[in-house]
């Protein structure tokens, strides 16, 4: 009747948890794998993989996950290492943290959001192409002649 389904312990692509419609989960969810929610859930979600939210998902935590598709309802913080997806249904109450961010047009999203540079990768202010009346200041706070 039952069968052992065979998975590897390192697959953070595969969704071996899913919480369905009518399903409320109260509590912190910790889990390497990825996961599906259409049910509601309220408490922290710290996930290795992949955290899909459908559209009648409802969402009040934190997540931090690799990757984070929105199509439902998230009330609270959303921590993405890699990508942050909110549809066109979806809806995002709280602040972001993502490596990238993309939302689909009638998305809607309340909240500040704060992007990370990619690994290796380092954010840096742009330089100023020039120089204010003729003179730049050096490190010592002193004028000195802007070279050509």
């Amino acid at each position: 009747m039952f069968r052992k389904r065979k998975t590897s312990s390192g697959n953070v692509s595969a969704t071996d948890t899913f919480i369905g419609e009518g399903t409320i989960v109260e509590g912190k969810i910790v889990t390497t794998a990825s996961l599906r929610i259409e049910g509601s859930v309220v408490g922290d979600i710290e996930c290795s993989g992949d955290v899909t939210i459908g559209e009648k998902g409802i969402v009040r935590s934190i997540i931090a996950a690799r990757s984070v598709f929105n199509a439902g309802t998230i009330e609270g913080s959303v921590i993405a290492k890699s990508k942050l997806t909110i549809t066109s249904k979806g809806r995002v109450l709280g602040n972001i943290n993502a490596g990238s961010l993309h939302v689909s047009e009638g998305a809607v999203f309340k909240g500040e959001c704060a992007m990370e540079a990619p690994r290796g990768g380092e954010l840096r202010p742009a330089k100023e192409k020039e120089p204010r009346h003729g003179k730049e200041k050096g490190q010592d706070g002193n004028a000195k002649q802007a070279s050509a």
